[in-house]
């Protein structure tokens, strides 16, 4: 498909972003191009061809990326807009991962729409307490929300405007300790027999089977795959490290039927345009496999990464293999587990039992 032939513009259609298509009427033109995108479809009242905008169609179609900036920008003041742009591109700079820069861009756009028109670096740290407390009294922003918005604004006034630790006085909200909600061996075979499309198991499977994030399972490249050896890499995983899993043996067949039903070109799940399957889709597919299998524990697709941390420890595996398996930094964010293993509860007898 020959884009120059094409001429790509930008806008919305039906509250959706949209990258329009035109170009001279050839049939054989727009044969190639409902080919290469079964999807696009057409817009009687712009008189062109429309696809998504999403970053994926975007880099296939070799068209510059979406800023990350512009829909936050619309939302805040002329005072404020350079300030918003300088923390992005600082972000950058130090080579943050998409989700920190998304994150933190949402939660310092947040405080540039409260104050309005007010400067934001001339902001004392009695201004910035206040509007920590709006946050917690007025919108009730929990603890997990409220650290994540800190460490934001923290970035924006020691890393961009450089004013050394001037967060040092104001706490930081204690987070509850909570136990990881986990899935029974039986319930996990009774999810997995719910779902019939073979993409949709492989991903599930492999969340459970080798313990990962759902960002790491739609980030596995056919390349990272070694059957001979038996292991995946997880390739700049969550603080951009490294490291191997074990391949489970039972997953290889399903893996080979999926493989020559789909043809996966670059990444094992692919999506609808040969970019990276969504982890939102991925976790779409768990939840319906939750209410199909009749599981009504609210717990989210990150459960069966604690599943599989949990049944490995009942199995007796080590826990320092299992810190590496899961790329826990520190061995006290993986010993949790043994606080939900039935192995030791069952261990321990009421003294009722003695008396």
């Amino acid at each position: 498909m020959d884009f120059n032939k094409y001429k790509f513009s930008f806008g919305s259609h039906r509250s959706k972003e949209t990258i329009f298509i035109q170009f001279e009427y050839q049939q054989e033109l727009k044969n190639k191009l409902r080919k290469r995108f079964p999807s696009a479809k057409w817009s009687q009242t712009r008189k062109a061809w429309y696809l998504p905008d999403l970053p994926a169609i975007r880099k296939i179609l070799k068209l510059s990326e979406k800023k990350q900036t512009t829909k936050l920008v619309k939302n805040v003041s002329n005072n404020n807009k350079d300030a918003l742009i300088a923390m992005h591109n600082q972000l950058k700079l130090k080579a943050y991962s998409s989700n920190t820069i998304r994150m933190y861009l949402s939660e310092f756009s947040h405080l540039l729409k409260i104050i309005k028109n007010h400067p934001v670096q001339n902001l004392t740290p009695e201004k910035l307490k206040d509007y920590f407390l709006y946050c917690v009294k007025k919108e009730q922003m929990k603890e997990r929300k409220m650290n994540g918005k800190i460490n934001a604004i923290k970035f924006y006034f020691e890393q961009v405007l450089h004013k050394p630790k001037m967060f040092f006085d104001i706490p930081r909200p204690k987070k509850p300790i909570t136990l990881p909600k986990m899935l029974s061996k039986k319930e996990i075979q009774n999810l997995f027999s719910q779902v019939k499309n073979v993409k949709h198991l492989v991903a599930l499977q492999l969340c459970y089977g080798m313990g990962l994030r759902v960002s790491e399972v739609v980030q596995i490249k056919l390349n990272h795959i070694d059957s001979d050896n038996m292991q995946v890499l997880i390739s700049s995983a969550k603080g951009k490290k490294d490291r191997y899993v074990n391949l489970p043996l039972s997953i290889l067949p399903l893996l080979r039927k999926y493989y020559k039903m789909y043809t996966p070109k670059e990444w094992l799940l692919e999506g609808a345009y040969g970019n990276m399957y969504s982890k939102s889709s991925v976790q779409a597919v768990f939840k319906r496999a939750m209410k199909k299998a009749k599981i009504n524990k609210q717990i989210g697709i990150h459960g069966l990464r604690h599943s599989y941390a949990t049944h490995l420890l009942e199995q007796g595996a080590d826990i320092r293999f299992i810190q590496n398996l899961l790329g826990h930094n520190s061995i006290k964010t993986t010993q949790i587990y043994t606080q939900v293993t039935k192995q030791n509860i069952k261990q321990i007898k009421s003294p009722l039992d003695s008396l």
